[in-house]
């Protein structure tokens, strides 16, 4: 399955989520989801930014794409996706976080070194700051 995430940054922040359901439930992430039927990627991006948070966001460049492969507990697949990640700006909207969001929040990049974050997310943040944060 395909899935999009945006780092949305504002004021040298960057918004991240803590996810309500697997895969990764109670951890921060990147807002996203999954590309529907006939859906660009960056059109993707923008939906599931504004579905998640309320935040419309203008989607700027690829970061990257990773493979997130989780086997079960016997070994066998449970989850493959191919997740690409985006910068975005926000450009509107009004916030508030949807049933797939236990809580969100723009912290600098340092904080979110610190946090509980997926593996995808804190690629896709290494990716596009390395060491030094936006």
């Amino acid at each position: 399955m395909v899935g999009v995430g945006a780092v949305a940054i504002k004021d040298g922040r960057i918004l991240l989520i803590k996810r309500a359901f697997e895969p990764s439930k109670g951890k921060w992430s990147i807002p996203g989801g999954l590309v529907e039927m006939g859906e660009t990627l960056s059109d993707a991006c923008a939906r599931e930014m504004e579905e998640e948070t309320g935040i419309k966001i203008q989607v700027l460049e690829l970061i990257n794409a990773y493979d997130m492969i989780v086997p079960d507990e016997a070994g066998k697949m449970k989850y493959h996706y191919v997740l690409i990640d985006f910068l975005a700006r926000p450009v509107g909207g009004t916030e508030r976080s949807s049933v797939e969001v236990l809580e969100m929040k723009w912290v600098t990049y340092e904080e979110a070194k610190q946090m509980e974050m997926t593996n995808s997310a804190r690629k896709a943040l290494q990716e596009l700051f390395g060491s030094t944060g936006p």
